[in-house]
């Protein structure tokens, strides 16, 4: 099976997601709104699952590893949910003006986590059309957490390594440059992984691509003209209907990508002549 160390490089990545928000999550997690409980419970339950079926297809549980990757239908769904209710709690915020750092940034984090979606519905899509060649569905699961990476590891940046901000901006932009930063490292990462076996190194490039264009986009946000605009007309959108389109959309993205991946009809066989 390819990538035997899979589900370490998975557990990596909780490490890091506990690691990174004990401080602005766990610490306070009475006090925060629903959406950061609905975002953090669906998205470590997806790395829960990645991490269970890559220990469960290398220790050949093939059967529970397909059982696991059913449920996935399910919870992909509520993932794409989560990440669009942070995006409206950072919609309400920045159109009330909640803080000068919202009001900076808000726009920013909100087509950040859009760039995210987009990457993880691409890439669930993917892992399912190409579930039939192993290297590509397990290389396209596996790519999903290095899009979001960003988002603790930026924060344990801040608060454990200011050392390593070697772009040294100042005031909210600094939160940018930690974000910038830790897309790099997945870039670098992710093309590492790619030139190791180019020939099935399609995921990696798809994640190098995401992250860099998150990178870029998000650190640039504060200087593009409309974009306060487009968000704070985001803001009026009754935020019950962009949730519903989130679900429609993982819904969709698992459904197109198992019945494309589905092997051809084989032609009945004509008889032979007599």
């Amino acid at each position: 099976m390819p990538y035997k160390y899979g589900h370490y490089f998975v557990g990596f990545v909780l490490l890091v997601t506990v690691t990174g928000f004990w401080a602005s999550y766990f610490t306070m997690i009475g006090n925060v709104p629903l959406a950061f409980h609905v975002h953090a419970v669906t998205a470590t339950s997806w790395l829960l699952l990645l991490f269970v079926q890559s220990l469960a297809i290398h220790r050949r549980m093939n059967t529970f590893h397909k059982t696991l990757g059913k449920a996935s239908f399910a919870l992909f769904p509520l993932l794409i949910v989560g990440f669009v209710m942070i995006i409206n709690v950072s919609a309400a915020r920045f159109a009330t003006l909640e803080s000068p750092f919202i009001a900076v940034l808000g726009p920013a984090f909100g087509i950040g986590m859009a760039i995210a979606i987009t990457a993880y519905l691409t890439l669930f899509y993917l892992a399912l059309r190409n579930r039939r060649n192993i290297k590509l569905h397990a290389g396209y699961m596996l790519a999903t957490p290095m899009i979001l990476f960003e988002s603790p590891f930026s924060r344990l940046m801040d608060q454990a390594f200011p050392w390593m901000n070697v772009i040294g901006s100042e005031g909210p932009r600094q939160v940018l440059d930690t974000i910038a930063i830790s897309d790099a490292m997945v870039a670098t990462f992710a093309m590492a992984l790619y030139f190791l076996d180019r020939k099935n190194g399609a995921p990696w490039l798809v994640a190098t691509f995401f992250v860099i264009l998150q990178a870029v986009v998000m650190w640039f946000a504060p200087d593009m003209a409309g974009l306060d605009g487009l968000f704070a007309a985001y803001s009026q959108i009754p935020p019950s209907l962009t949730v519903l389109l989130g679900l429609i959309a993982g819904g969709l993205a698992g459904y197109l990508g198992w019945t494309r991946g589905l092997s051809p009809a084989r032609a009945p066989a004509k008889a032979s002549p007599a």
